[in-house]
């Protein structure tokens, strides 16, 4: 299989994992728990990470299953998985497209909470709701001590895998374990890059980050990467 190939998954892994760690979900949760309970940055980061491992973990645990069942086909298929991985994330690609079409943003789980695809999505929508919603929580009351709110958000983020990278190690299923063990790098690498940077550039007092613009397009972007890497394994990956 040409590098290059490699190459190109694993940038676009990069650039879903980087981008889904971007969305507040990941990060804005941390911060307000922090200013109700008085932490200091470096804690607060340390939390996070915490989280981000978990998070990490169990995407890993789910990306494992999908390469070790792929590994199978592949083996059985031979010439024909290329096609039939490559039709798979032609799919995938249109149902985020279709995503796109009905609002734009991904669906993401914060502390119980659904968010609907809105226009009217963005930082200062999501930090009133999220301070409503964290207002009487177990993770913001001080009588219940850092660790009930350590292991509610750790808790709270592993219990949301990053959907959006599993089909990147459906992609990486021809490289064998070498590419799952790459992408599961990659994977850790840009998700703890981008949960620290907008943590921190939120707790230095930069609160107008503007995401709401990608995450109004997150859909249409996962569309592109997929279906991009569908036509690439189906054209090279043979």
């Amino acid at each position: 299989m040409n590098s290059a190939v490699l190459t190109t998954v694993a940038a676009t892994g990069f650039t879903v994992a980087f981008f889904h760690a971007a969305i507040p979900t990941h990060w804005l949760p941390f911060v307000l728990v922090s200013r109700a309970r008085g932490w200091s940055r470096g804690k607060t980061l340390a939390v996070a990470a915490l989280a981000g491992l978990g998070h990490i973990a169990l995407t890993s645990l789910l990306g494992l299953v999908i390469a070790w069942f792929g590994f199978q086909l592949d083996e059985q298929l031979g010439r024909l998985f290329p096609w039939i991985a490559g039709g798979i994330l032609l799919v995938i690609g249109l149902y985020y497209f279709w995503r796109q079409w009905r609002g734009g943003v991904v669906h993401h789980h914060v502390l119980g909470a659904h968010h609907h695809p809105s226009e009217h999505c963005g930082h200062e929508h999501d930090h009133s709701h999220w301070d409503e919603e964290l207002k009487d929580s177990s993770l913001t009351t001080p009588k219940e001590g850092d660790w009930a709110a350590i292991s509610g958000l750790f808790v709270m983020l592993t219990l949301s895998p990053c959907e959006g990278f599993l089909p990147v190690y459906l992609s990486g299923v021809q490289f064998g374990w070498r590419g799952f063990f790459v992408l599961s790098g990659i994977l850790a690498v840009a998700t703890l890059a981008g949960m620290m940077i907008f943590t921190w550039l939120t707790l230095v007092g930069l609160e107008k980050i503007q995401v709401k613009s990608f995450e109004r397009h997150e859909a249409g972007l996962l569309g592109g990467l997929f279906t991009l890497l569908g036509l690439l394994l189906i054209l090279l990956g043979h």
